[in-house]
């Protein structure tokens, strides 16, 4: 028996050691796995507020690009407890180029503490204390202070924030502050725009010629840009089709130049309101030279755009002056003598516009007076155009203030009836796009022009319509589908050929 005690203790005692050691090694493994855990939970908090931290800190140095990654592709937003508008969602980048242009001249510190984070699987709550401090130059200071919530999604292994609110527990300083920046912000804006049209004038013949400059979106004046010049139809200023054709343009990277022709607008000229060929395209070719003039501009990349009667006085300056080395025509008014009779009263009705434009004439050397007679109207049959021609009756179209409704030179007559522009393109060398349509003027004029045109590189756009000829004339004088098919169609022909 005392042989056998001593063989069973020892054994009892080794499986108890061994139970001891079982449970010490899980206890271990538990206590490293808690730990293993802790830290997992750790550093999913820091990645947390990383995220919210670096998207802060890149809104205060206004790296937006940063900013917007630390966001998933929407995101619910509430400031209601600031502005008093309910919280909505939206698109990250819709959010971030908000804030890009509301804070463009504000500087901002997020100062946030006191993070509280709860992760659980892929979801992440996180509130914080925030102090936030605005300043602009001109605008006294605005402090705001109280807690985010921010929401979180692992998306791609990566926090984004889903979902942000801010509860405002108080303000300090200037509480006007975001409508007083937001009114100066439009006012930049304004100025801005009014930077990217430079008002200015040029020689020709003698007389001052006065004419809007627009420059492109970026335009640094170190660089060198190809140029357009623009020209509109018969009687019109700047303010009117070329100088929408200009602005359009410009958005594409050109410099172009809109004009009053000499004797409209704000250009000189004693003879005011006579539509004279010749002079009109001498002022393009003298714009050319002017052109030539700036810095900004590169010399040997000079193109010219004409709309309507426009487009005869540029391809008229092309075939003449080398230095133009691209055209493109939209809505091209070409006639002859036999077309000048569809338009004003056939053979008879033609001749006694020539006898009266010489008569004015006569009168004009004699006594210096112009005489006059209406540019549009609906019911004076002597109007230069006759007929419901909304464009130039609209206000909110072509009728505008800086234009003439009412007067028209009597002289005009004779150089406009008696003028032929169609052998010019036996001359015409220069690459040339027609842009044009059977319900604009005289198509088949401009067809029979183009097959003539000498240049090898030309091209013929054809939009199509249901407006009957001429009535679709006027769509492109303003109208969005036509005036953008030409613009992009432009942008493309000069983008080629300067």
């Amino acid at each position: 028996m005392k042989n056998k005690q001593k063989v069973v203790l020892p054994t009892v005692l080794c499986a108890l050691g061994a139970l001891l050691a079982s449970q010490l090694a899980i206890t271990k493994e538990n206590m490293m796995n808690s730990a293993e855990t802790a830290s997992q939970q750790s550093t999913a908090n820091e990645q947390v507020k990383s995220s919210i931290v670096t998207m802060v800190n890149a809104i205060d140095s206004k790296k937006w690009d940063s900013a917007l990654t630390q966001f998933a592709n929407e995101v619910f937003v509430d400031y209601s407890s600031l502005t008093g508008l309910q919280g909505s969602k939206t698109k990250a980048a819709d959010l971030l180029l908000g804030w890009k242009k509301l804070l463009a001249k504000v500087d901002t510190l997020h100062q946030l503490s006191n993070f509280a984070i709860s992760i659980e699987g892929d979801s992440a709550d996180s509130f914080s204390h925030v102090y936030a401090s605005h300043q602009a130059e001109g605008i006294d200071y605005w402090d705001a202070y109280g807690r985010y919530h921010h929401k979180l999604k692992k998306i791609d292994g990566r926090w984004k924030i889903v979902s942000m609110t801010l509860h405002m527990h108080g303000q300090k300083g200037n509480l006007n502050f975001l409508n007083e920046v937001t009114k100066m912000n439009q006012s930049t804006s304004q100025q801005s725009s009014e930077n990217t049209i430079r008002k200015i004038q040029f020689e020709s013949e003698g007389d001052r010629v006065v004419g809007n400059l627009y420059l492109p979106k970026h335009y640094d004046p170190a660089n060198k840009y190809p140029a357009v010049i623009v020209s509109g139809s018969w009687t019109t200023v700047k303010e009117q089709m070329s100088g929408l054709y200009g602005k359009k343009l410009a958005e594409k990277g050109f410099i172009t130049l809109a004009y009053d022709p000499r004797n409209f607008g704000e250009s000189g000229g004693k003879t005011r309101f006579y539509e004279n060929p010749s002079q009109k395209v001498e002022d393009i070719v003298n714009a050319v030279t002017y052109l030539q003039s700036l810095p900004e501009v590169d010399g040997n990349k000079i193109g010219a755009l004409g709309i309507c009667a426009g487009s005869m006085y540029t391809l008229m300056a092309a075939a003449e002056d080398k230095r133009i080395k691209s055209v493109v025509t939209a809505a091209s008014w070409l006639h002859d003598a036999k077309a000048v009779k569809l338009f004003y009263g056939g053979e008879e009705g033609v001749q006694a516009k020539i006898n009266a434009a010489k008569v004015a004439k006569k009168k004009y050397v004699e006594t210096g007076e112009v005489e006059y007679i209406p540019s549009i109207s609906t019911t004076d049959e002597s109007a230069a155009m006759y007929g419901p021609y909304d464009y130039y009756l609209n206000s909110k179209r072509g009728a505008v203030p800086q234009w003439s409704a009412d007067k028209f030179a009597v002289m005009t007559w004779e150089d406009w009836l008696t003028l032929d522009p169609m052998p010019v393109a036996k001359n015409l060398e220069t690459p040339t796009l027609m842009i044009h349509s059977d319900g604009a003027v005289l198509p088949q004029y401009t067809k029979q022009f183009f097959e003539n045109i000498a240049a090898d590189d030309k091209s013929l756009h054809w939009i199509e319509t249901e407006l009957e000829s001429p009535y679709h004339q006027f769509s492109f004088y303003d109208q969005e589908r036509e005036v953008m098919e030409s613009i992009e169609q432009a942008q493309l022909w000069f983008s080629k050929s300067l």
